[in-house]
């Protein structure tokens, strides 16, 4: 009965979250508009890094304004390349659009992207 009832629900369930729900990596705007006050204080990175073996970079989200329920807009923060602080001032964060996102420090891997266990589906 129970997987019945579970199996029913994930009918009823869309096949894809939307941008604000879901924890795989997007374009910045969908990455930033998961989270509190837009992102602001958190840390993104280029998940193209990783496969580059690039460890350690991220930029700090200073200011962001998003528009169209958070999947375009404008961002501003501080790059930080491989531990070091790379400009005193805010810039405005380049390749939001052009390149997938994710949140925390870059890491190096050589796989494709895997999300989080929690996000997996079960089917």
């Amino acid at each position: 009965m129970a997987s019945a009832v579970a199996a029913a629900i994930q009918r009823l369930l869309p096949k894809h979250l939307p941008p604000s729900l879901s924890s795989r990596p997007g374009n910045l705007y969908e990455v930033l508009s998961r989270y509190p006050n837009d992102g602001v204080g958190r840390r993104v990175h280029q998940t193209r890094w990783g496969t580059k073996m690039i460890e350690g970079c991220y930029w700090e989200v200073t200011r962001t304004k998003l528009k169209l329920e958070g999947k375009h807009g404008k961002a501003w923060g501080v790059l930080i390349w491989r531990g070091k602080k790379v400009s005193e001032r805010e810039e405005r964060i380049r390749g939001a659009l052009k390149y997938n996102w994710a949140e925390g420090e870059s890491k190096a891997h050589t796989g494709p992207y895997v999300p989080p266990a929690s996000s997996r589906s079960s089917a």
